[in-house]
């Protein structure tokens, strides 16, 4: 990567580290692993931010482009019900109800690069460059301009690791980590120097890192301790050269930032909540292997989507609803209550179970979940109506997300509670 001389105002540039915690990112910063970030943290102030709720890259990042809640962006997880249906979709950028941030910048001539943007599949217009990321199927789909395809293929660009073929094969996933990082590198230099204002890159392959490795980051004596530690390091050295880069570029070297759309730790078990939900009689199915929600009994009262979001069986949401405004209230309140209670071998498994009334607002907020189930680190909320069973297992996945210690690294202190949703007021304040 290359530098111009050229002096430019207004120049936002942001780096996202998906699932990176607060927690880590120090850890590895003041080892060395990341001696660059850490002369940035230095220079700076490391902020502990809160994700989204639930804590998923497709509601925290939607959450993060639009500057708003799901009950405006209207986006509340990586699966939803159709309307008045128990069918299951895919939502994608088109079902985003909230612009985002760099289109409302492009009223005021901004010109904007953005390269593997998680939940922004299809692609769309936007004035400048737009590379999806996950979960985008299809470049030809996930690219804007699309005669940017042709390049892209050329360089080994590819959206993201074989998660599949990853799992339990830890020479494929480390391979494919550096495939992906390869192409993130060559994106990166094929458009830092255009013609841009803001300028955006998120590495996902630590979410899929942590995922499938967290044990390996944290025991020194893991096999794969060195592998992990060496990934961290290559991507300090691409924020070394990022950060170089645009100091060099740009009128104020205050205009970058670095942040993670929600947490991590390590799994202690996996929590079914349609298993727990059916073992208190909230939840029956109208046959003993149900293929999905269709299935539910009219006599259910309420049930979960992952990864920790539990619906009622509202008369006039579902087909054969029964649950009406007054007993969703004494619902709430039981369900919680019962669940704050739940434990495994002694420890405490539910941190809060949080009515979606009191954090979610706009428009869009009533077609949300009815509660979200905020766990105790280390419970792995799920939503799989397949397990019997309320705690259990899945081979292969040693990590997984969590809500309150996601971080954002600026040069200024933007106070002690700061949200994802906060962060695109942050840019456009600075055009």
């Amino acid at each position: 990567m290359t530098t111009t001389k050229k002096k430019f105002k207004n120049r936002v540039c942001v780096i996202g580290l998906d699932g990176v915690p607060f927690g880590l990112l120090e850890h590895l910063a003041r080892t060395g692993v990341m001696s660059s970030l850490g002369r940035i943290i230095d220079a700076g102030r490391l902020h502990r931010m809160k994700a989204s709720l639930p804590e998923i890259s497709s509601v925290s990042w939607t959450s993060f482009m639009t500057g708003t809640n799901p009950g405006t962006h209207g986006i509340f997880g990586f699966t939803d019900f159709k309307p008045k249906s128990y069918e299951i979709r895919f939502p994608n950028f088109n079902d985003v109800k909230a612009p985002v941030f760099w289109d409302i910048l492009a009223e005021k001539g901004v010109r904007s690069v953005v390269i593997n943007q998680p939940s922004t599949y299809p692609a769309r217009p936007i004035n400048g460059v737009l590379i999806s990321g996950f979960v985008a199927v299809d470049l030809a789909k996930a690219v804007w301009p699309l005669e940017l395809k042709d390049e892209l293929e050329q360089t080994g660009y590819q959206i993201d690791i074989d998660t599949i073929k990853s799992r339990g094969n830890p020479g494929f996933l480390w391979q494919d980590l550096i495939k992906t990082f390869m192409g993130r590198q060559k994106a990166l230099n094929m458009f830092w120097e255009t013609d841009w204002d803001y300028f955006q890159l998120v590495l996902t392959g630590t979410d899929r890192l942590h995922h499938f490795f967290w044990n390996a980051g944290q025991d020194p004596r893991h096999p794969q301790h060195q592998n992990f530690l060496e990934y961290y390091r290559q991507i300090d050295r691409l924020i070394s050269k990022i950060y170089g880069a645009f100091r060099k570029t740009a009128a104020d070297e205050e205009n970058i930032f670095f942040l993670s759309d929600h947490g991590f730790t390590g799994i202690t078990q996996e929590v079914y909540l349609n298993a727990w939900l059916a073992k208190e009689k909230y939840l029956k199915f109208s046959k003993p292997q149900p293929n999905g929600f269709e299935d539910v009994s009219a006599k259910t009262r309420a049930f979960a989507l992952d990864p920790n979001r539990i619906y009622f069986h509202h008369a006039k949401r579902f087909p054969n609803g029964t649950i009406r405004a007054a007993e969703a209230k004494i619902l709430r309140e039981e369900i919680a209550r019962k669940l704050e209670k739940l434990e495994f071998e002694g420890k405490k498994v539910v941190r809060k179970v949080i009515n979606t009334k009191e954090i979610y607002s706009g428009p869009y907020a009533s077609a949300g979940p009815d509660l979200i189930v905020l766990s105790e680190p280390g419970f792995d909320m799920k939503g799989s109506i397949k397990r019997k069973e309320i705690f259990g297992r899945t081979p292969g996945l040693q990590g997984m997300h969590t809500w309150d210690d996601a971080f954002f690294l600026a040069k200024n202190d933007f106070g002690p509670d700061l949200q994802i949703s906060d962060v695109a007021k942050i840019i456009m304040d600075r055009f």
